[in-house]
């Protein structure tokens, strides 16, 4: 599976007009997920 930067994420968001919460909601996880993919912070 490939790796999808922090900032593509986000990119592809925004060029969407979407919400990090919007997006959660379509993809079943929660803005604070969103958040932390788009700041590639990650503690797993």
């Amino acid at each position: 599976m490939p790796y999808i930067k922090g900032r593509t994420i986000k990119e592809l968001r925004e060029n969407k007009n979407l919400t990090q919460k919007q997006l959660g909601e379509i993809i079943s996880v929660s803005d604070k997920t969103v958040s932390k993919w788009e700041t590639e912070i990650s503690h797993s």
